[in-house]
């Protein structure tokens, strides 16, 4: 072999043999053209997707797109080498252990061992169905040459699965994952998932995919059965002792130690790889592995953000790519017609079973039919292990090009609808929204008031008397107030109920329940019946757990049209006129229906309302009052409420204007606050509107008195509230939580109650006084991530 001298940067050496230069120059170029076309493979999928993202596509769909695309370009294919293709497939087999091994640690095998739930249930009844069509009707469409039952039922249990991963992403970046429906979908497709590739995992050891060690199939089958079972039982057993041990050696917030991460990994490769030493495969090791490994945990935690994120930047271009490869559309018959025949009925069952099934279980647990559909077509979702599954059949032998190419035809479209069946759900769900959202001030003056009046107990009766009494206003239009008592449902209460024949209604039997209820009816129906001048009485009972309860009030509040609710305020009067620490239940239920209601929402601090004797009608001014008003939609709520209060005339009422003083050195005030001055203009046009209307009507002929505090920052805000101390009975503002002004800045950073707002709370204090009640007032809020409907939506 000929070899050179020549002089390198002024130093004398001797040049690589001329082969061997060759050589190394066709390898960098080799190895640069595969790095390129990485970086190619993950450009495209990264633009496709950011512009299917107006279709809300997942990743998934134009991933595939562009694996299919690119995989069957005539020069890239020719680019690669034989062995080029055989690192492509280890790639992808080794990328798909560590998927495998993710999805593993997230299900819980657990489950198999409890009783069925909602979403076991559907799940369940949604792979029988699937499964059952799928093997009645794949035979005669003929996948393979040959009938081959290990081929049937597998093709048929992967029809009947679900890609949980994928469906998961899809729910959760669609903004229903908070919805009964969104959550349902979840639970189901995670069993569904679960169930059938345990089933396939199983399926596994009855019928070896390969089997090249010339051994008997029986032999082989129990030589992967035993492992299997020894490496389960092991891994069930000292995983969660090993792991613990490293989670409590490793506490959240410090580093993870080297040696203890090298221990954790090397158990859980020794985990997978015991069984696929025996012949068993390696990905479904890795998921028999995953499920008996602990879900909780840092180490588990750790594993799952980390293969995750090399799945999501380095796997997945790295896999479609050979998908689009393997699938090779030049060795496509599209001709001929058992093609298209197979495409159709392959993906027609998986739809068809699993909306038969959601249907099937709908029915009997009581869906209404159109979410039963909604729910079978996301099941059908399908992911990457099934389309490592489709092309693995062809790899194997087990399939032609052709069919394992119209696999991952029908993959795609199982995909490709789920956004569209997500859009319908949330336009049902609106379209049952209340489209009339009730509020004090678009009330008609000549229309009656209707109240929906939340009770704890007995122990708020008189505080209900007396707030009855200051709205009932003149005879005509009137109040309607609804007493709904708020009651949570315990196990001993669900004992007592009693479903109604024919009437999907139950009826509460209990002792305890009962006497309370007759005992706040009997007190509010005498009160009435003294004089029922203006005032209807409706009952209601929201009868439920605090979980569900708010859901409870907002369907009620909208069933009856009501344009505000009254709540309780968690916290009760002590003896010493404090308020003691609260019931969170309620306190929870408080803020849902802030959050929820179709309505207007009130929330009342009762510091001696109800010890208030009753309220005259004759034109002595019994009772003092008075209203807070700086400004936003809140507080022209508030006001819209006082000017009901006005008619009565046994109250003498107060509106205190909070104004800015803009005469005060400027440096006293906060000098940035987040209100934009577009959005500060046309509140106070609104604003100064609204109060001219309430001056006019109110102010003007001296039935309501109108004070002016010129504060300049919300230092002098706090002053003039604790200034109030004692001076009324009952003080009425508006929550204000949305209004960025002066003359409340920064007070939201100290607040002890946020859902009182911050004059609200500072009433409602204990450095406040402990005579004067507070009435805080919040106008319905349409605002929502999806446009107007709140993101725990129900539609079940």
């Amino acid at each position: 072999m000929e070899v050179r001298n020549r002089k390198e940067g002024g130093v004398d050496t001797n040049d690589i043999p001329d082969g061997c230069s060759v050589q190394l120059t066709k390898l960098i170029t080799h190895v640069a053209i595969h790095v390129a076309g990485f970086f190619l493979m993950y450009i495209l999928c990264h633009l496709s997707h950011y512009l299917l993202k107006p279709f809300s596509q997942p990743r998934i769909t134009s991933d595939t797109f562009v694996g299919l695309v690119i995989g069957n370009l005539g020069f890239i294919r020719g680019v690669l080498s034989q062995s080029s293709k055989h690192i492509l497939r280890y790639l992808v087999e080794f990328g798909m252990i560590g998927y495998m091994l993710v999805l593993g640690i997230e299900m819980d095998p657990y489950v198999l061992l409890k009783v069925p739930t909602k979403d076991a249930k559907v799940a369940y009844v949604g792979m029988l169905s699937t499964f059952i069509l799928a093997c009645g009707i794949t035979p005669f469409l003929h996948y393979t040459e040959s009938f081959k039952i290990d081929f049937t039922l597998s093709l048929s249990m992967v029809l009947s699965s679900t890609a949980s991963p994928v469906l998961t992403r899809i729910i959760t970046s669609l903004k229903i994952g908070k919805s009964d429906i969104g959550q349902l979908v979840i639970a189901t497709g995670m069993h569904s998932d679960f169930i059938a590739t345990l089933l396939l995992s199983i399926g596994f050891v009855i019928w070896p995919v390969e089997d090249a060690d010339k051994k008997s199939s029986l032999h082989r089958s129990l030589e992967m059965g035993i492992a299997l079972l020894i490496t389960a039982v092991f891994t069930a057993f000292v995983s969660p002792i090993f792991m613990n041990w490293v989670n409590n050696e490793n506490p959240e917030g410090k580093p993870m130690k080297g040696s203890h991460l090298v221990l954790s990994m090397a158990f859980m490769a020794f985990a997978v790889a015991c069984p696929s030493y025996f012949g068993y495969s390696s990905i479904l090791s890795a998921f028999m592995a995953g499920i008996f490994l602990p879900r909780e945990g840092r180490v588990s935690k750790w594993v799952i953000g980390k293969i995750n994120y090399l799945l999501s930047t380095i796997y997945y271009p790295i896999f479609f790519f050979w998908m689009g490869y393997e699938a090779y559309f030049a060795e496509f018959q599209p001709l001929d017609w058992m093609t298209w025949a197979r495409l159709f009925v392959v993906f027609a069952i998986a739809t068809v079973g699993k909306v038969l099934g959601t249907v099937i279980s709908g029915a009997l647990l009581g869906f209404n039919w159109p979410e039963s559909v909604a729910l079978g077509l996301l099941l059908t979702t399908k992911g990457h292990f099934h389309i490592y599954l489709a092309i693995a059949a062809k790899s194997y032998g087990k399939t032609s090009t052709s069919t394992s190419t119209v696999m991952v035809i029908a993959i795609f479209f199982t995909v490709v609808h789920a956004p569209s069946v997500v859009a319908q759900i949330i336009k049902r769900a609106r379209r049952r929204a209340p489209t009339h959202r009730m509020s004090l001030q678009l009330l008609d003056p000549s229309s009656e008031l209707r109240i929906l009046l939340c009770l704890h107990g007995p122990q708020n009766v008189c505080t209900a008397i007396n707030f009855i009494e200051l709205c009932r206003g003149t005879a005509d239009p009137g109040v309607v107030v609804f007493v709904t008592d708020l009651i949570e449902l315990t196990d001993q209460i669900a004992a007592t109920l009693v479903k109604e024949q024919g009437v999907n209604t139950m009826t509460v039997t209990a002792k305890a329940v009962t006497d309370m209820r007759a005992q706040v009816t009997a007190a509010i129906q005498s009160y009435v019946e003294e004089d029922d001048n203006g005032i209807t009485l409706g009952r209601l009972l929201a009868l439920s757990t605090f979980n569900g309860m708010p859901q409870d009030i907002c369907v009620l509040a909208e069933d009856s049209t009501v344009a505000l609710i009254i709540l309780p305020f968690h916290k009760t009067q002590s003896a010493d006129g404090t308020l003691d620490g609260g019931h969170s239940g309620f306190r929870f239920v408080n803020r849902k229906v802030l959050k929820n209601a179709p309505c207007s929402v009130g929330i009342l601090v009762d510091r001696g309302f109800g010890m208030i004797e009753k309220i005259s009608r004759s034109y002595d001014h019994s009772i003092d009052m008075a209203v807070i008003f700086i400004g936003g939609k809140d507080d022209r709520e508030a006001l819209a409420y006082a000017g009901h209060v006005a008619r009565h005339p046994g109250v003498k009422l107060t509106i205190l204007r909070f104004l800015v003083d803009t005469t005060t050195n400027t440096s006293s005030r906060p000098g940035h606050y987040p209100v934009s001055r577009a959005l500060q203009e046309e509140e106070m046009k609104l604003d100064d509107e609204c109060f001219a209307k309430f001056y006019e009507r109110h102010v003007a002929c001296g039935q309501v008195a109108y004070m002016e505090k010129h504060l300049a920052n919300s230092s002098e805000t706090y002053n003039t509230l604790m200034a109030l101390d004692g001076q009324y009975s009952l003080i009425i503002v508006g929550r204000g939580e949305r209004v960025n002004t002066v003359l409340t800045f920064g007070m939201n950073d100290w607040q002890q109650c946020p859902e009182l707002g911050p004059i609200g709370d500072v009433l409602a204090g204990s450095e406040f006084s402990v005579r004067t009640s507070v009435l805080i007032i919040q106008q319905n809020s349409v605002k929502g991530e999806l446009d107007g409907l709140d993101d725990d939506f129900s539609v079940m």
